[in-house]
């Protein structure tokens, strides 16, 4: 496949045009306190995820990602199940999933009477909603023009900048010329590197969001005192945290950047984007940029991907809920010793067994298969973490409000 453009499957469309590659029901807790009914309403149930929100309290940063990730062009319909106590209300997060035009129910389980009564209203409620969507949902034509795809390494190594991540930057440059969009993150590994990011601005607009971005991660590394670089990274081979953020970077590929986005917010054009997830400054101490890898896959799923790629040299076992996860690793041997976990081995570019072109057009050939309904390893595997954590950020002005 040279051409992405000439790749089509069918997708499920909705209210707001986006195109789904699953038709998902979502069950979201808005406390732990209601977690174990949630996780169980939704085991056994095909084609039905969970998520939740830990804190009894609110915190905006949080609410904004889930309300994200109910209203993913993946997910049909959602169920939010409550305890009764929190701040969040479940009615809430259902009101604005239907003004999105999709179906959505609410309880809390102090109305219903207590776990199993809880669990079976829930599961009752799941089926009539995977029904509904199952009949309702248009099927249309779609293709890689249609999708959003982010990007995420975790667990690097030196083969994670040499071939990994140089692999996914090669298959996103023909994403982009396909009219598709690219998310990358993880500003915080890209220190070191300011004048090669800004002169990848596609304008003058976009050179100024990414200097801002830039300076605030800058200032919270220093303010925590401590860069995105790792004993697993030094043990992989990686120095420095410049080292690392060469090989991190490489991921974005060639093509212009075309702004920067925060969590939670889609891209509002197609091309390639840098996603903000560090804190705002006027509130640092409260909440950390990206904690684990997990949450970095939550941020680029709020953003709207459809599929997400993750490179790893190490090794990785997560997966994550909404938008299916491919793992991809430069390390050949890793991708060996964890077969059962790993999608696609680009270490081969470092022997000369394949090209990085011819790479970027197997993952490729892989991502479409995805995206027409096989599944992933991890997804395979049952694999569905998550990580919503509280966290300060300003809410995100849109270009479309700005414009008004």
């Amino acid at each position: 496949m040279n051409d992405l453009r000439e790749t089509t499957w069918t997708g499920h469309l909705r209210g707001d045009g986006r195109k789904g590659i699953r038709n998902l029901v979502l069950v979201i807790y808005t406390v732990e306190c209601a977690a174990h009914v949630a996780q169980a309403i939704a085991a056994g149930e095909p084609d039905t995820q969970v998520i939740g929100f830990p804190g009894c309290y609110d915190n905006p940063y949080a609410i904004r990602l889930i309300l994200s990730l109910a209203r993913h062009p993946n997910v049909g319909a959602v169920l939010a199940v409550g305890l009764g106590c929190e701040y969040t209300q479940p009615a809430r997060i259902a009101d604005v999933v239907e003004r999105s035009g999709r179906p959505a129910a609410s309880f809390f389980i102090q109305d219903v009477g207590g776990t199993r009564s809880s669990i079976d209203k829930g599961k009752a409620i799941v089926a009539d909603l995977r029904a509904q969507i199952a009949r309702e949902v248009p099927r249309v034509p779609m293709g890689f023009a249609d999708l959003t795809i982010g990007c995420e390494c975790g667990g690097s190594d030196g083969t994670s900048g040499l071939v990994g991540n140089p692999t996914v930057g090669a298959f996103f440059d023909r994403l982009v010329d396909a009219g598709g969009t690219a998310i990358v993150e993880e500003i915080v590994e890209m220190i070191g590197l300011s004048d090669i990011i800004f002169d990848r601005a596609v304008d003058v607009r976009a050179r100024g969001e990414l200097e801002t971005a830039y300076a605030k991660a800058v200032r919270y590394c220093q303010e925590v005192r401590q860069y995105s670089v790792s004993p697993g990274n030094f043990a992989g081979g990686l120095t420095t945290i410049e080292e690392k953020s060469m090989g991190a970077f490489a991921k974005s590929g060639s093509r212009p950047i075309q702004g920067v986005i925060k969590v939670g917010e889609t891209p509002p054009w197609p091309g390639l984007w840098v996603m903000d997830s560090v804190p705002d400054p006027h509130f640092m101490g409260f909440g950390y940029t990206n904690p684990n890898d997990t949450e970095g896959i939550m941020d680029l799923i709020s953003g709207g991907s459809q599929v997400v790629l993750f490179v790893t040299g190490r090794g990785s076992v997560i997966g994550s809920p909404v938008a299916p996860l491919v793992k991809v690793t430069g390390n050949s041997r890793t991708y060996r010793r964890m077969i059962e976990d790993m999608d696609f081995d680009a270490g081969r570019v470092l022997t000369g067994a394949v090209s990085l072109d011819a790479a970027a057009l197997e993952l490729a050939d892989m991502i479409g298969a995805v995206a027409a309904g096989a599944q992933s390893r991890p997804e395979a595997l049952g694999h569905r973490e998550y990580f919503v954590m509280y966290k300060h950020q300003d809410e995100p002005q849109t270009r479309r409000e700005c414009e008004k």
